[in-house]
């Protein structure tokens, strides 16, 4: 068993690795695209990120990839990222963590983290819990002994969860009277594709000040949403990011749309496919995801996200059965009362992990 760099000779043999974890009905692949453009040095992030792609092989067989990481906004925080692995194989693992813990010490970071991949906008958390449901789009699918290779090498566990809402028998999100008192005081626009840059300006500074204390969050430069954004743009519609807006000044959004992973066949990855599919059949899908929101800090609990809520409900009504969220932080308790004050109970669990270095 040894372990291997990934130069431009085997960075393809890395990559199939990944793509064949998700050859299961239940799996889809929505991240090989942003990988490739990691390992070929193609993406935005290659210039603020140390990357070192690694894969153990054992009788001439991959049995585990890596991605490690150390962004440079997150100096003290090298990361085991796109992290994959075809068995329980201790040994393997430990030849991964072993180079991530001295890459560690030679960028004099203190924390080596599991499940992030380079930034939170492109995943955080390995499945937790209903192994046996279908992947929602844009979340992780994972077997339950990844969980062995972190518990059981001094990991901290960082719990998540995602809520679930029936949206068939609602007519309204709240009251006529407190829905009109929420547009007296802010207005909600959605995205504007012919100012496209513009928009994804607004939503990488609005993100950097709603997340700025996020254990996992660091700042983000607005070329890299708009790379990501760019990727997206032809799955989505100008509905699926929303502004709101005070005075005229933008306070908040929310990204949401349709699972599109119900579309996706198996082993399909996200591409020109998927695009044709979401135009023919896009009455297929029966659930939306509610992805992402952030609020500034001086507008939090003054209704913007009310406002958003309010804004969604009125694109999505009639035309989907169920709504998703993505992930909470479990001592998040304002975004998680409010899921489950809101929600009908929980979706799935993920987990995080980070290790503290002596």
């Amino acid at each position: 068993m040894k372990l291997v760099n990934i130069d431009e000779k085997n960075r393809k043999f890395f990559l199939n690795f990944y793509k064949k974890q998700y050859s299961n009905p239940l799996k889809h692949d929505t991240m090989s695209g942003v990988l490739r453009g990691l390992l070929y040095g193609n993406s935005q992030l290659c210039s603020s990120v140390y990357l070192e792609p690694l894969m153990v092989v054992e009788n001439n067989e991959i049995v585990m990839i890596s991605l490690l990481a150390c962004a440079h906004r997150m100096p003290d925080c090298v990361q085991i990222g796109f992290f994959e692995a075809s068995k329980l194989n201790m040994e393997a693992f430990k030849l991964i963590l072993n180079r991530a813990t001295q890459l560690a010490k030679e960028k004099n970071a203190s924390k080596i983290t599991a499940s992030l991949n380079i930034h939170v906008n492109y995943g955080l958390g390995f499945l937790a819990s209903g192994y046996d449901k279908p992947q929602s789009f844009g979340m992780s699918h994972n077997p339950s002994f990844y969980h062995d290779f972190f518990t059981n090498t001094g990991f901290n566990t960082i719990e998540m969860v995602s809520y679930k809402k029936d949206m068939r028998s609602i007519d309204s999100m709240m009251s006529s009277d407190i829905s009109a008192r929420l547009k007296k005081r802010y207005s909600v626009r959605v995205a504007d594709f012919n100012n496209f840059k513009r928009d994804c300006r607004i939503y990488t500074d609005v993100n950097n000040k709603a997340f700025s204390e996020h254990l996992f969050y660091y700042p983000r430069e607005q070329e890299e949403d708009y790379e990501l954004f760019k990727d997206m743009k032809h799955l989505m519609k100008p509905e699926n990011l929303l502004f709101v807006e005070k005075n005229g000044v933008p306070v908040g959004f929310m990204l949401w749309y349709p699972d599109f992973s119900q579309l996706m066949s198996n082993g399909e990855a996200v591409g020109l496919r998927t695009v044709m599919k979401n135009i023919m059949f896009e009455k297929h899908i029966n659930t939306f995801k509610i992805v992402e929101m952030g609020v500034i800090p001086s507008e939090r609990n003054r209704g913007a996200i009310l406002a958003l809520f309010d804004y969604c409900f009125e694109c999505i009504k009639g035309r989907y059965d169920y709504m998703e969220s993505g992930w909470i932080l479990s001592d998040n308790f304002k975004s998680k009362n409010f899921g489950v004050k809101w929600a009908d109970c929980e979706s799935k669990r993920y987990r995080a992990y980070i290790k503290e270095l002596s």
